[in-house]
């Protein structure tokens, strides 16, 4: 019999789950954030596990060292309808992408460093923005659709969707 999740990993695979579910439905990331946002309120740092998925989603693009995404432009490419404005949006945005990126390739980013420098209350934000642009990127990359990109994610982790 599989040990009984905690409330934590209950809530951080919830969210996950509305977070894939929402991407292969198709919604707007707007709605799915104020899905999530609820779920997050109290677990400023599960941004970590949005991340992890990030990471995946690069992994099942099939980018590499000789077939890398094109990170100049990538958040116009992949999230045109967030425009991101101001130094502490580019920084966290970029921070997220890169750390996702740095995960993916075997290194886990230094996220207890980057919270102290501005604070991981809507980490997670950020983190969901990179989830929603390297599985947009996996989609194209591979001519699959978001949905089957999502769906591939969530059944690794053996989530529902």
């Amino acid at each position: 019999m599989a040990p009984e999740k905690d409330a934590t990993e209950t809530t951080r695979d919830e969210a996950l789950r509305v977070a894939l579910s929402g991407l292969a439905s198709g919604d707007d990331p707007e709605s799915i954030i104020d899905k999530l946002t609820e779920l997050y309120r109290d677990d400023s740092f599960a941004g970590e596990d949005l991340l992890k998925f990030a990471a995946g989603a690069i992994e099942d693009s099939g980018a590499g060292l000789s077939d890398p995404i094109d990170y100049a432009g990538i958040r116009e490419r992949y999230l045109p309808e967030f425009r991101f404005s101001g130094k502490r949006q580019h920084h966290k945005s970029h921070f997220a992408l890169t750390a996702a990126a740095t995960m993916r390739a075997g290194v886990y980013p230094d996220l207890d460093s980057e919270a102290d420098y501005w604070g991981m209350e809507g980490f997670w934000l950020y983190a969901f923005y990179a989830l929603v642009i390297y599985v947009r990127a996996a989609a194209e990359r591979t001519d699959r659709s978001v949905e089957a990109v999502a769906r591939a994610l969530a059944a690794r982790r053996g989530l529902k969707l």
